[in-house]
């Protein structure tokens, strides 16, 4: 397989060449893309042959977080095991040109890597009992942050009574963003989808589990290449069939990643692009408000508040972005030191405030 074939472009060939150039050892090294990933086990494929691989200890030595480790669809510099059989070495992570990212289920503060230099993040949404308007807002917020382009895909739209409705709601919370119906079991829609992933282009679905991604890659693949299972029908929730993340070459070229679905997608790290691109429209409308650090929340003068009042926003999605807001705060919190103590100072203030409140009102003042 060539490198060609799994995505390389002259943009790699600058990063390889630059790489190199920096460090002697590296010249006897490989680029390799990993395309598989499962419980911290990693393939790498290469021009040559396909390795198991792991970081080497100066990689993970070197790295500042887990989001300087590789993951599924990075590029990285391996060497391969001198037998030819046997774990390969990363040494380095070529530079990405998006990566897609989420705060770990039940945590607060960990990340989880999902994939990197994709160029399309497919958000699957089923309409079998999985459509919800809100957990679209978050999954558009995730998407954009990674840096690749979000398109909404409604599956299992041959079960749904209305789907062309469904398109045009999310068309509508969703500002200049692709919204295509689509259908694995009849076809509808895949040509569309197929489409998107031109020759060495790569996409990730990402949505629940249950809602038809697994079904789709194989309709992509046009072989059932990935298990799949029916939702549980007494509350259309979705069973864990895949366990692992992986990259496919489809026949005409483009590339495709499934992996697990998310119940949760959280916010990781201090991005805002991705929360100004989902709700362009209504950071638009506040740039009417009166005051420029208007909270939207029942301040005179804001226009946020006005246009859910007219019907022209959803309150909803004003209650989600504020949500979102917060949520992205925290996260910022978390990752920058100076924010972290300007909020310990406020906190401490206000701490400091309330007891004196406290004491005056103990001294009848």
């Amino acid at each position: 397989m060539s490198l060609e074939t799994l995505g390389w472009g002259p943009d790699l060939d600058l990063a390889l060449s630059n790489t190199v150039s920096q460090s002697s050892s590296s010249s006897s090294l490989v680029p390799g893309r990993v395309v598989r990933q499962q419980r911290g086990l990693l393939t790498v494929q290469t021009a040559g042959a396909a390795f198991l691989a792991r970081a080497s200890g100066r990689l993970l030595h070197q790295a500042q977080g887990p989001e300087a480790l590789p993951t599924v669809g990075d590029w990285v510099l391996l060497q391969p095991p001198a037998s030819g059989d046997g774990e390969a070495l990363m040494h380095s992570v070529l530079p990405r040109r998006s990566l897609l990212k989420r705060r770990e289920a039940g945590s607060e503060h960990d990340g989880q890597l999902i994939a990197a230099n994709v160029d399309v993040v497919f958000l699957v949404v089923g309409l079998d009992g999985n459509f919800n308007p809100r957990r679209i807002e978050r999954s558009l917020t995730v998407a954009w942050n990674s840096g690749a382009t979000p398109v909404v895909l409604l599956s299992k739209a041959d079960l749904a009574d209305d789907a062309a409705g469904r398109v045009l709601e999310v068309e509508a919370l969703a500002p200049g963003v692709d919204v295509l119906a689509v259908s694995a079991r009849t076809g509808m829609g895949v040509e569309d989808v197929r489409a998107r992933l031109p020759p060495r282009r790569t996409g990730v679905l990402l949505g629940s589990s249950g809602v038809g991604k697994s079904t789709l890659a194989n309709r992509l693949l046009d072989a059932a290449r990935l298990v799949t299972q029916p939702v549980r029908p007494e509350d259309d929730k979705g069973r864990h069939t895949t366990t692992h993340r992986e990259l496919f070459v489809l026949e005409h070229g483009g590339l495709i990643i499934d992996g697990p679905g998310m119940r949760e997608l959280g916010l990781w790290g201090d991005d805002e692009e991705g929360l100004a691109n989902a709700f362009a429209d209504l950071l638009a409308l506040a740039t009417g408000c009166r005051f420029s650090d208007c909270g939207h929340q029942g301040e005179p003068g804001c226009a946020v508040r006005a246009a859910v009042e007219n019907g022209t926003l959803p309150e909803e999605r004003r209650a989600n972005f504020a949500k979102l807001l917060r949520e992205q705060a925290f996260q910022h919190r978390q990752t920058d030191a100076t924010a972290q103590r300007e909020h310990k100072r406020v906190q401490r203030n206000q701490s400091n405030e309330g007891w004196a409140r406290t004491r005056s009102k103990r001294r009848g003042e």
